[in-house]
């Protein structure tokens, strides 16, 4: 029964922490017609950080207390965010060598 808890409170963080995020993120794509085109890199960009979100902080609250359950390592960490990071401003760079 735990493990249908958590993969539903699973499914309902990345709804709404997603919507939210893609709600501030996709208003700024708006911008430029070159950057809308290319905004679901920063939709990949948004599910990175709350992966990484999630198996650093939010999986050690939940109702899910099986085995296997580790932070990732800070070069996982970092890299990750760092490439969420360069994915942001990927339609930025593609929006201003494409015109």
């Amino acid at each position: 029964m735990r493990t249908i808890l958590e993969l539903i409170r699973v499914i309902l963080l990345l709804s709404l922490l997603g919507a939210l995020g893609w709600f501030i993120v996709g208003n700024i794509y708006r911008i430029n017609e070159v950057t809308e085109v290319y905004s679901w890199f920063g939709a990949i960009a948004i599910l990175i950080l709350l992966f990484v979100l999630y198996r650093n902080k939010l999986q050690f609250s939940g109702w899910y207390k099986g085995e296997g359950r580790m932070k990732l390592s800070k070069i996982v960490t970092r890299t990750l965010v760092l490439s969420s990071i360069l994915l942001f401003a990927m339609p930025f760079l593609l929006g201003f060598f494409m015109s």
